[in-house]
């Protein structure tokens, strides 16, 4: 087993216990299948032989694994790793026409918003973090109070866009990471990545046009839409590798799309990443077609691998993709600080911002950057994609635990959300209503398409704090679901069928 396992003494990750490097090792072959489900793993003293590694660094990490729900320990036998939650799979939709939110989706949303943001309901779907140690806050504060003893200055000047020069030259560095070469004239700041995301359909698009989306998709993106006149377009996404880039090219063909709106990268609801190859073929299509992709990247850098899936803007030859993202999830979400590369379309994403918001505070723009300089952004996300990686795992193995058989859900590449869908019977409008009485929110999957598709789907959140409060909300919905369902709850495949289709998936 040694051969597959990364060396204990990567650099890139030096910060890292050594118990954490063997479980994030032993993860992965589960993953990949190397370890396949039901296999069992070696014995903790052969492991340390194997590893160089002491008893109890193998312990701690067997039981970090046993946490992330990926093996369990069977008495009188050793470790095993744990049946898969089954996969979901891809769901064909019709290419209708395009259509304009149901009101009962647009309604459905301000309630749940309104639940989400209420301190008295347990959370369950809110991708927003939930907990101070999720962010570097006590570090940002320390720059900003050096900043403004040192330049008072920043907060008695009118900042003008497109925005402060030093964070933009941080934000062009650290893009060659996701493949762009980008220089800090192509950037402009925004107030988070809905204004972006806003701004560039602003300068895309004009009322009446049919914009395609993922489905399912980021379920804010439906009232944006609806707000400056456009249509949606759902476009058929498989679960694992996304946007059916055939179905695409039949639209693109057709005149019936005026731009796209996607997340190759970490995707909000569903976590895929596109593979490298679809990525590139998604960015020729947009650039033959001159059809404008918005690429929203709000967790590209939040993705599980060391080495990041590039952008499809790093593959962008004409300027047809804008690269939309923000620092609100990694880094500090009260500073509402994002950035836009608009690619043929920077001076015009700069002119109307001015109009629009003018720019970002120079205080917390400048804040940012030195944050940035330092390295600690680098040292941060490290630990944030290990945090995440495991919650997700952790959530998964509590599905599998509490939520009736026949549940599929997708197993993500980054971020910190991913689906979920019930076995016939399930109604997630339902379910929403009879949790929140419990002050319990979850999202239905309604929300994540115009139509109102997927009444039986809903997204789940893992940047919460995973204590009693979260993990007995999340068993209450299994409960939930077990009794409208009439299933028991567990998996409903035995382990052999589990592992077929986590081949089948990888």
């Amino acid at each position: 087993m040694a051969e597959m396992l990364t060396p204990l003494t990567d650099a890139n990750r030096a910060g890292d216990t050594r118990y954490n490097l063997l479980a994030d090792n032993l993860a992965e072959a589960i993953r990949r299948g190397t370890l396949p489900a039901g296999s069992r793993l070696p014995s903790v003293r052969r492991s340390a032989q194997t590893y160089s590694v002491s008893i109890n660094t193998v312990v701690a990490a067997y039981r970090r694994l046993e946490d992330r729900g990926l093996i369990e320990a069977r008495p009188q036998s050793g470790f095993y790793v744990r049946t898969a939650l089954p996969a979901l799979e891809v769901q064909h939709l019709p290419h209708g026409p395009a259509a304009e939110p149901a009101d009962d989706v647009l309604d459905l949303i301000d309630t749940v918003f309104a639940a989400q943001i209420n301190p008295a309901y347990t959370n369950l779907s809110l991708a927003c973090p939930q907990a101070n140690d999720f962010y570097p806050g006590a570090k940002l504060g320390r720059i900003m109070s050096s900043l403004l003893r040192r330049q008072p200055h920043l907060i008695g000047q009118y900042a003008l866009p497109p925005g402060n020069l030093a964070l933009r030259q941080q934000i062009a560095r650290r893009s060659l990471a996701l493949g762009m070469m980008l220089e800090a004239s192509d950037i402009t700041l925004t107030h988070g990545c809905m204004e972006a995301l806003q701004l560039a359909l602003r300068v895309t698009t004009q009322p009446g046009d049919s914009v395609g989306l993922e489905t399912p998709t980021y379920f804010y993106l439906l009232p944006l839409l609806a707000s400056l006149g456009l249509k949606a377009v759902e476009i058929p996404t498989d679960p694992q590798t996304g946007l059916s880039l055939d179905a695409l090219e039949l639209m693109l063909n057709e005149k019936r799309l005026n731009a796209v709106i996607a997340m190759p990268t970490a995707q909000n609801p569903m976590g895929f990443t596109m593979p490298l190859a679809a990525k590139k073929r998604l960015a020729r299509l947009m650039n033959d077609h001159r059809v404008p992709l918005i690429e929203d990247g709000l967790y590209a850098e939040i993705q599980f691998s060391d080495a990041l899936s590039p952008a499809v803007k790093s593959f962008d030859k004409y300027g047809w993709v804008l690269f939309c993202t923000s620092f609100t999830k990694t880094l500090a979400p009260d500073f509402r600080i994002g950035w836009i590369a608009g690619g043929r379309f920077a001076d015009k994403l700069r002119k109307l911002k001015a109009v629009s918001s003018m720019t970002e505070s120079s205080l917390l723009s400048q804040t940012l950057a030195v944050f940035l300089e330092s390295g600690g952004y680098d040292h941060h996300l490290r630990s944030l994609r290990r945090r995440y990686e495991a919650q997700v795992d952790e959530a998964r193995a509590l599905i599998a635990q509490y939520f009736p058989q026949g549940t599929r859900s997708t197993r993500p590449m980054g971020g910190f959300v991913f689906w979920v869908d019930f076995p016939e019977g399930v109604d997630t409008v339902a379910l929403f209503k009879q949790l929140i009485e419990e002050k319990i929110c979850m999202t239905p999957g309604t929300l994540y398409s115009p139509s109102g598709r997927y009444s039986n789907g809903l997204r789940l959140s893992c940047c919460y704090p995973f204590d009693v409060r979260y993990t007995a909300a999340l068993a209450r919905l299994g409960q939930r679901a077990c009794e409208m369902s009439g299933l028991p709850p567990g998996l409903a495949q035995t382990t052999d069928d589990a592992r077929a289709d986590e081949t089948r998936t990888s």
